[in-house]
This record gives structure tokens, C-alpha cells and sequence, in this order.
């Protein structure tokens, strides 16, 4: 463990270890659209803290819940319009919309599963409708359904809400229509609970069966105890005055009779521009979008350095490159680094941004590694370079703004014909140049050194460079893009640049 270093996680890890040594933390959520990125924090948030418990001495395992016996809500922007007629059955009992998979919950839930494998997640994956359907839940239903009335009393304690007349803390499954959104308890004897529904059906329930489930403020607390749930992140919407953390603090205690879990609230995942990811709004960006731009410890990285009560602004544009860059100039000794790394990761020391101008300039990966060969860095290790173009090649085909991308012209761009004495005169030397073995820093150096000899300002010279390329006043860093070129077609290009026109000078 990193030494001299206090990171959020280990104030969580040492506060836990106040309750004990043996320790479960839960994580979850409901699979009921595309997991994005927002969804990543709860279970990276979590992860950390097993790290830290673990690296403490702890006996500690993690475990992930899938909600996948909750209802569908609505047809969301992402479903066909006949799932209208789904509104209201569990998830895990709907037809997949792709039909790929077992259900409606697994077709979202495998990649998120995925995700975590390549975000070295380790974790027990537990789904609640089998929960339900193996009669996990079946003590706690009919604990719930003998104390209805004193759950009431506390929910409407804590919430300052009147709890509708006949309430019940468990929602049959019909059996006509399949919902579970619409029927009503009008008795219980055992393990059965008799029910009418909304589309007419009266029917009979078997609790330990799955045929039903409990409503979310009585199932959470429920959960803790089947699981044995010590610690558990949840989102800072449940951790309001009132919310189902306090409601299920008084439910755990006084009709479970189990120490509700430590909690860690945490703050949302915001989108630059668009507010807080929302797979049903439309706002959100996937796990795997983002694997395939940045490598899983980067996307940790983004997470661990961040206490959980402070919301993050996510931005995929220019700010990626700047979480990229300095994720890379971490060390060992970092402790939000010690929580992201990943053993299984491939390293390279070509920055990202600088991957970002090569892959623009190489026609193919044998061209990337001559590149990289031409500008000093070590390509020893093939595999992670090339992880590294085809994350910068995501990057600029999904997120990249439209100022960090060029195309390097097969032919001098008509733009240069107006390029100034000063300018052409300052491409003539630097042409010159080109014979030299430079590094990026020196060449960048050497381009001020050339305007001032010329007496122009180097912005001018900078953007006769872009011009003489690109065709644009603009482009990536001058030094790396120089050196990422063949030194031969840059001397061709300038010194092309440089007589276009006619216009002839003397070098003093």
C-alpha cells in the first residue's frame, strides 16, 4: 500500500473496521436500460473500498446485486412502442429487445458484467428475480406482511407521508397479466397472499416462489440481512432526510433486527452539457463506448480520484486527453493510482495526445511504429502501442472536437501561395533543418529561434507550418507533429512552400 497518503477510501476502510474485521459490501443496480458510466461509479466506488479493507487486513468480499425482478417503467426512448404492453412485468420476465439473450435483464446486464471484468471488478453477481424465485426473500416477506402495519407507522414517521389505505409491503406477481405494478394484497395465511388486480384477476401468490416481490423501501433492508450487507454505496438521492436510507435504517432494526450497513452516499456523474447520466433521458455514454477509448484503469482512475460526496463533471472531449495525461504521469507511491491500476495492464510511454496526431499522420500500424521509432520512444512493447492507437482512433472517430483533427495534404494546399516573405523565408530554413536529428521539445524551441532570425512572430511562422500541411492556420503541437513526418517529406513540402509564387529572397 502506498505509504504517506490519505485517500477517501482508507478513512472508509479504517471507519469499517470500527464494526469488525469480516466485512460484505453490496453494489447494484437495476437493469432496466444501457449501464453508462454514471452507474460505474457505485461499483468503482465500492471496489476502492475493497481494496482498501483488503490492503488493511481485512476479510472482505464484494457483492453485486442486479435488480432484475423490478418492474419495466415505461417504454423508453430506446424501446419499439408494442413494449407498451410489458409496462409493468418484472424485467427479468420480458422478451430481450434484440433477442440475444434470456431476457430483457440479461440483454443489458451482460455488458455491464463484461465491463466490470475489464475494469478488474471482483464480485459474487447475484440477481434478485432468482433470489426471489428460490425463496431467498420468503422469511422477509412474511416477517413484512405479519408487521405491515408497524412498517407503515415508520415510513410515514420518517417520510412525513400518509401511507395510502391498504398498503402492503409486498406486490403480488398476477397471474393473468404478469404485472406486479398492479395488484393488491386482500389477505395472507403463510406462505400464500391472496391478491386482486387492476385487469380483474383475483388470485393467490406463493412468496416462495417469486410470485411477487417487496416494494423497494421494505426489499433494501430485507437484502441487507439475507446477504449479510456490512457496507453498501448508494446514490445521494437515497441518503436525503427521509429517503430509503433512513427508512430502511428503522426497518433493518426494529422489524429485522439487523445493523444497517455503513453508507457511503455518493454524487452523481454529470455529462458536460447535458446534466446527470440517465440511460431513460437519453444522457449517457456506455461502459463500453468508453473501454474502447481508454484503457479500464483510466476509467477507475476517474472515479478513485474523486471523493464519492463531490460530483464529477465528465467531459469526453479535450478533458479525456487531460485525464489520459495525467493519469500517466502518476507513479506507485500514488494511492488513487494503487486503486485503479490494474495487473493485467499494458503500459506505454507515447502519450495520448501524441497517439492522437500519429494515428492521423500513419496509414496503417507498421507506420505508427516507424513513426514512434523516428520521434525516441521505446516500441519494444507492440501490444500496447497498438492499444493505444486503436484507443486514440475511438477517440477521434466518437468524441474528438473538430480542432484536434487534420489530414496531412498530399499536395501543397492552394492556401500557401499567400503565405508571407517572412513566412516562406522561415519554411526555407527550417527545411534546412530537417537534415538534423531533433526531438519534439528542441524543434518546437528551434521554430522560435527561426522566427526571430526572420524577424517575424513565431505565431505567424507556426501558422505557415499548419499552412504548408495541413492547409489550415492550425494544427497539433508543432514539435511532435514535425518529428511524427518523414523529415524528407517535410524538407520537399517547406522548400515547396517557400518558391510558390516565385517570390525569391537572400539568407543573411
Amino acid at each position: 500500500m502506498a505509504e504517506n497518503t490519505v485517500h477517501w477510501a482508507d478513512v472508509v476502510a479504517n471507519d469499517v473496521l470500527n464494526r469488525g474485521n469480516r466485512h460484505v459490501i453490496a453494489t447494484g443496480v437495476t437493469p432496466s436500460g444501457p449501464i453508462h458510466i454514471g452507474n460505474m461509479r457505485e461499483v468503482v466506488t465500492a471496489d476502492a473500498v475493497r481494496r482498501a479493507l483488503k490492503d488493511h487486513g481485512a476479510d472482505v468480499r464484494l457483492h453485486y446485486i442486479a435488480d432484475s425482478y423490478d418492474p419495466l417503467r415505461k417504454v423508453y426512448p430506446f424501446l419499439p412502442e408494442d413494449y407498451a404492453s410489458h409496462v409493468g412485468k418484472p424485467i427479468s420476465e420480458i422478451p430481450d429487445p434484440d433477442g440475444c439473450c434470456a431476457n430483457y435483464a440479461e440483454h443489458f446486464l451482460q455488458p455491464f458484467l463484461n465491463a466490470m471484468e475489464k475494469l478488474g471488478i471482483e464480485t459474487d453477481v447475484t440477481r434478485a428475480d432468482q433470489m426471489y424465485k428460490r425463496g431467498d426473500y420468503a422469511d422477509a416477506i412474511q416477517t413484512a406482511l405479519i408487521n405491515e402495519d408497524r412498517i407503515a407507522q415508520r415510513l410515514a414517521e420518517v417520510t412525513g407521508r400518509t401511507m395510502p389505505q391498504n398498503w402492503s409491503p409486498f406486490n403480488p406477481l398476477c397471474g393473468q397479466c404478469d404485472r406486479i405494478t398492479m395488484t393488491a394484497v386482500t389477505g395472507y395465511h403463510g406462505k400464500r397472499v391472496d391478491y386482486k388486480c387492476q385487469c380483474g384477476y383475483q388470485g393467490t401468490a406463493d412468496i416462495s416462489k417469486g410470485s411477487g416481490k417487496l416494494t423497494w423501501r421494505v426489499d433494501w433492508p430485507a437484502r441487507w440481512k439475507i446477504l449479510n450487507i456490512t457496507v453498501e454505496p448508494f446514490g445521494k438521492d437515497h441518503a436525503v432526510a427521509g429517503g430509503s436510507y433512513d427508512t430502511g435504517t428503522r426497518i433493518a432494526k426494529e422489524i429485522y433486527d439487523y445493523e444497517p450497513p455503513y453508507p457511503i452516499p455518493f454524487e452523481h456523474i454529470f455529462l458536460k452539457g447535458q446534466g446527470k447520466m440517465s440511460s431513460s433521458a437519453g444522457v449517457a455514454i456506455s461502459i463500453q463506448e468508453m473501454l474502447d477509448v481508454v484503457p479500464p484503469e483510466v476509467l477507475r482512475y476517474l472515479i478513485t480520484r474523486t471523493k464519492p460526496e463531490k460530483h464529477i463533471d465528465f467531459d469526453p472531449g479535450i478533458p479525456l486527453l487531460n485525464l489520459m495525461d495525467e493519469y500517466d504521469k502518476l507513479n506507485e507511491a500514488d494511492r488513487s493510482y494503487e486503486l485503479s491500476h490494474l495487473p493485467s495492464s499494458v503500459s506505454t510511454k507515447v502519450p495520448f495526445r501524441h497517439m492522437v496526431t500519429i494515428v492521423q499522420i500513419a496509414r496503417n500500424f507498421d507506420q505508427v511504429v516507424e513513426t514512434l521509432r523516428r520521434s525516441g520512444y521505446d516500441i519494444d512493447d507492440a501490444g500496447a502501442i497498438e492499444q493505444r492507437a486503436k484507443n486514440a482512433e475511438n477517440w477521434l472517430n466518437k468524441f474528438a472536437p473538430s480542432v484536434v483533427k487534420f489530414k496531412v495534404r498530399e499536395k501543397l494546399p492552394h492556401a500557401a501561395k499567400k503565405l508571407s516573405p517572412q513566412q516562406k523565408k522561415a519554411l526555407n530554413i527550417l527545411a534546412d533543418e530537417m537534415g538534423r536529428e531533433w526531438t519534439a521539445d528542441a524543434l518546437h524551441a528551434e521554430i522560435y529561434r527561426i522566427a526571430e532570425r526572420v524577424g517575424a512572430d513565431p505565431k505567424y511562422v507556426f501558422e505557415a507550418i499548419y499552412i504548408a500541411l495541413l492547409g489550415t492556420s492550425s494544427g497539433p503541437r508543432a514539435g511532435w507533429f514535425l518529428t511524427s513526418l518523414s523529415p524528407n517529406f517535410i524538407r520537399e513540402r517547406f522548400k515547396e512552400a517557400s518558391t510558390t509564387g516565385n517570390i525569391r529572397w537572400c539568407i543573411s
